[in-house]
């Protein structure tokens, strides 16, 4: 009889262990990935509490979890530092490892490389982009013009003519093969043609409308856009707030016993910069720091969607910027507010400026309130930092996890040897504990002079101490060879090998 009320008690013990492994199973956190675009350091009003801009939503995030005060977009513009976020690859790797898609640019991504939207895929996560997508489609070609797609650099390197794609037809390639269940997109910036929306990789409304463009002379800057193909209902001053709408039905259609991933990318507050008028005048940095008070308002109504379906405390909320701002030295003297925070430089750049970005992530369930990271880190971590969540191997070569971070169990990222930065005209930058190599001469990126030639033999590179100098004041290239050795050295490795 013993033995009998023994082994009852054991087989009730199993079934209990099993059922607990699959309710842990079951309760993998929600992850939202938040990217601003072009959004620099000083910004965001926790990194520079003397700033002209208030920024509480995006700050809430920061002192509800931890802030990272020293995270890397991987690139100093759009579209490479996306494809690195997605693929945990950095951007030299890819077909396109100088400069930036457009709006009629084929798929960056293979179809058959591992993405963080495929590993949670694979883990049980429902998957959805919705924002500024910027790594190309699959555009789906009128008839007789398939002999075009065999041209290995149409589309990468030079862009596919709008006048032979067939817009009724859904793209063959996008947010779908890189493992989003669902995705509701602006094919690349706000300022590149074609101005429309795709759900699900079909074109919600024909471009059969044309705009001449806006304040073509102001550049990268103002409420700039260019000329090219849109849909007849397109109206600039709404995308962000179509987003918003879109991404807070996503959430709340989700079953709470799935887990979900949503990838968040915000056209905002690249150009154009537009605030809605609720916002005009609300900042004290013009049209551009209105326009990211709209960005964190925006923010502040996911927070508020997130808590209203009672999924907060077991969602894990990222929120990153893809680069720095386009902030020039006239801007800083004219508003007194320095985008880039202390940091040399602005987007595009191979300085501080140019990729050093704000960076927050909000996990009520593990992440100690109001904490506080200086560890490097890169936006390319996400990838192996799901996978260390789920279990799932990570497979890309440059990426790392932070969940140790995260959960404040060490204060250095296992295994990363270093992390490496593309410029906008492709200067790398390595970066191993106090010390930054550029490779080249000049900012490499918006701020002139972007290059400079060498002058002096065997001086063809920048060297900084960015904890003694973290304004890059003081090139030591010339005085620490044995540093630029070291650190070109480790760059090479990284360049050439496989995960160690």
């Amino acid at each position: 009889m013993m033995k009998k009320i023994a082994l009852i008690i054991i087989g009730f013990l199993i079934v209990q262990t099993v059922l607990l492994g699959q309710n842990k199973k079951e309760k993998l956190p929600n992850i939202i990935y938040i990217l601003a675009d072009d959004l620099g350091y000083g910004d965001v009003s926790i990194n520079n509490p003397q700033g002209k801009i208030k920024t509480p939503n995006i700050d809430q995030i920061a002192l509800q979890g931890m802030r990272f005060t020293d995270a890397h977009s991987a690139s100093g513009v759009c579209t490479p530092t996306r494809y690195a976020i997605l693929t945990g690859r950095y951007p030299f790797r890819s077909k396109l490892p100088v400069g930036v898609l457009r709006g009629y640019s084929r798929s960056l991504i293979d179809t058959d490389q591992q993405t963080v939207a495929k590993l949670l895929s694979q883990a049980g996560y429902s998957t959805g982009v919705i924002g500024k997508w910027h790594l190309g489609l699959d555009w789906t070609l009128k008839s007789g013009n398939e002999a075009l797609l065999r041209e290995k650099d149409l589309g990468i390197k030079t862009e596919l003519n709008p006048e032979i794609i067939d817009f009724t037809k859904p793209a063959t390639a996008g947010p779908k093969s890189a493992g989003f269940d669902y995705s509701y997109i602006l094919p690349a910036s706000l300022d590149m043609p074609p101005y429309l929306y795709l759900e699900n990789q079909q074109v919600e409304e024909l471009p059969t409308a044309y705009t001449a463009g806006n304040k073509m002379e102001k550049g990268y800057s103002g409420p700039f856009w260019r000329e090219g193909k849109m849909s007849p209902s397109f109206d600039f001053h709404q995308v962000l707030p179509r987003f918003i709408e879109k991404a807070n039905q996503f959430i709340g259609q989700q079953n709470s016993d799935k887990p979900f991933f949503l990838y968040l990318p915000l056209a905002a507050p690249h150009t154009p910069w537009m605030p809605n008028p609720e916002y005009v005048g609300k900042s004290g940095a013009g049209e551009y720091g209105d326009f990211v008070q709209q960005v964190d308002a925006s923010v502040g109504a996911i927070l508020q969607q997130l808590e209203k379906s009672g999924m907060a405390k077991n969602t894990i909320v990222i929120f990153a910027s893809d680069n720095g701002p386009y902030w020039r030295s006239d801007y800083i003297e004219r508003f007194n507010h320095t985008s880039a925070g202390e940091f040399r430089g602005m987007k595009g750049d191979a300085y501080e400026g140019g990729h050093r970005i704000p960076f927050f992530v909000r996990w009520p369930a593990q992440v100690k309130a109001n904490s506080v990271s200086n560890t490097t880190t890169s936006l390319a971590n996400l990838l192996a930092t799901c996978g260390d969540l789920t279990g799932i191997k990570a497979l890309s070569e440059d990426t790392y996890s932070i969940m140790p971070i995260l959960k404040g169990q060490t204060k250095e990222i296992k295994g990363q040897p270093g992390i490496v930065v593309s410029s906008s005209i492709g200067y790398l930058t390595i970066r191993k504990g106090d010390w930054k190599l550029i490779e080249g001469l000049g900012s490499g990126g918006f701020t002139e002079p972007q290059k400079i030639e060498q002058v002096k033999v065997g001086v063809n590179g920048q060297l900084f101490n960015i904890k003694l100098d973290p304004k890059e004041t003081q090139d030591v290239f010339e005085t620490n060879q044995e540093k630029v050795k070291e650190l070109r050295t480790l760059l090479q490795e990284i360049k050439g090998y496989k995960k160690r």
